[in-house]
C-alpha cells in the first residue's frame, strides 16, 4: 500500500506492508485524511523532544471502513462500521485505563499512552477502543474533527470547568485557523458572547460568518475588549505564534481563565508573565491538548446536530501533500485541508 513517511525532513510517498490487526485492534481503509499544523512542526522539526525516531509515518486524522477485525476487537467494532480515529495524535493509540491518570478522565497522560500516527496511508491498524461509529449525517469531510475539533472542544470545556458561566464574553485567538474555527463555533454553541480574534480582514469576516459575536483583527484587539467589555472573562489561544499568546493574557479581566492550546515553534522562546502581573489579575492558567473518546463522541454529536461544520479550504491527492504542508506553514488558506484520495 501507498503512505507518507517523514523522514530527514521530507516527505516521501513510499510503498509500505498493509498492516495486519493485533489483540484488540482493527484494520481500518482511511477514505479521508486531514492535514494539521502539528504535521508542520514535525516536518519543520519545531518540536524536537516530541518526534518519534525516523522515519515517521504521517496523519493522525482519518475517516475509514473497518475492513478486519484482530482478536478482541469484535467488543468494540464490527467490520463495516464507519468510524473516526484520532483524537489528536497522543492518547489515541492506547492507554492503561488503570493508572490515576486514565481514572481520572486523563488518559494522555498515562505513562502508557501511544498515539495514532499513519493516516496518510491507504491502511492503518489501531486500538478498536479508540475508534468512533459515525452516523450518516457526519460526512467524511468532517475528518478533522478528529484532531482540531476534539482539541477545540476540549479547550472550550475548560471554560465551563473552571465556572466561566455561558453568556459570558470569552476571546478565541487564531479564530480563523483549522483549530480556532472549531472553537468559535463550539463557545457559540455553549452560549458564550465569542470575541474571535485573527489576522486581516479576510479572516475576520470569515470569523464573523462563524457565529462570532466580534471579530477582531490582531492590532485592533486590545482596546476593542477593553472598550466593548472591559476583559473577556476566558481567552483560549489557538494560534501558533507566541504573540498569540501574550495577546490572550492581556485581554483577560482579573481573576480571568488563560487556556493554552497552539504549539509554537521552540525557538520563539517561552511566554513570560511577572510575579506581580501574576498578583494583578490573578488569572487561572491552564494548557489544554485533544481529548478522550467519550469527548470524540460529543464532538460528533455537534456535527451530527449541526452545530459545529468543518470549514474545508482544500482538497488534495496524497501525491499534493507537500505542497499542502507548504501552504499551511504559509497561512495560505484558513480552515482545514483533507486529502480524498489516498493513493498517488
Amino acid at each position: 500500500m501507498e503512505a507518507a513517511i517523514l523522514e530527514k525532513g521530507k516527505i516521501t510517498i513510499q510503498d509500505v506492508p498493509k498492516p495486519t490487526p493485533g489483540y484488540e485492534e482493527a484494520l481500518v481503509k482511511i477514505i479521508t485524511t486531514g492535514v494539521c499544523h502539528s504535521d508542520v512542526h514535525l516536518i519543520k522539526g519545531d518540536w524536537p523532544r516530541l518526534v518519534p525516531p525516523f522515519p515517521i509515518p504521517m496523519g493522525h486524522e482519518g475517516i475509514g471502513i473497518v475492513e478486519e477485525l484482530g482478536p478482541g476487537a469484535e467488543k468494540f467494532v464490527a467490520e463495516g462500521d464507519r468510524v473516526i480515529l484520532g483524537l489528536g495524535g497522543t492518547g489515541g493509540g492506547y492507554w492503561c485505563g488503570a493508572c490515576e491518570y486514565c481514572l481520572s478522565g486523563r488518559p494522555r497522560l498515562c505513562k502508557e499512552a501511544k498515539g495514532i500516527i499513519g493516516t496518510f496511508a491507504e491502511y492503518i491498524a489501531v486500538w478498536a477502543k479508540s475508534l468512533v461509529k459515525l452516523p450518516d449525517a457526519v460526512s467524511d469531510n468532517e475528518v478533522s474533527l478528529a484532531c482540531g475539533g476534539l482539541t477545540a472542544y476540549g479547550a472550550i470545556t475548560k471554560f465551563v470547568k473552571f465556572d466561566v458561566t455561558p453568556g459570558k464574553p470569552v476571546a478565541v485567538i487564531g479564530a480563523a485557523g483549522g483549530l480556532g474555527h472549531y472553537a468559535v463555533q463550539i463557545a457559540k454553541a455553549f452560549g458564550y458572547t465569542v470575541i474571535g480574534v485573527d489576522v486581516g480582514k479576510e479572516k475576520t469576516e470569515f470569523v464573523k460568518k462563524l457565529g462570532a459575536d466580534y471579530a477582531v483583527d490582531v492590532d485592533e484587539a486590545i482596546p476593542f475588549v477593553k472598550d466593548t467589555v472591559g476583559g473577556v472573562y476566558a481567552s483560549a489561544v489557538f494560534a501558533p505564534k507566541l504573540a498569540g499568546f501574550e495577546l490572550g493574557l492581556k485581554l483577560l479581566r482579573r481573576g480571568g481563565v488563560f487556556v493554552s492550546v497552539g504549539m509554537p515553534a521552540v525557538d520563539e522562546g517561552a511566554l513570560s508573565i511577572s510575579p506581580l502581573e501574576l498578583l494583578r489579575k490573578d488569572p487561572l492558567i491552564m494548557s489544554s491538548a485533544v481529548g478522550t473518546v467519550e469527548d470524540m463522541r460529543h464532538v460528533v454529536q455537534l456535527a451530527a446536530d449541526g452545530k459545529i461544520k468543518t470549514h474545508v479550504s482544500r482538497v488534495a491527492n496524497l501525491s499534493e501533500v507537500n505542497d499542502i504542508i507548504e501552504e499551511l506553514d504559509k497561512g495560505t488558506y484558513y480552515g482545514r485541508a483533507i486529502i480524498n484520495n489516498l493513493t498517488a
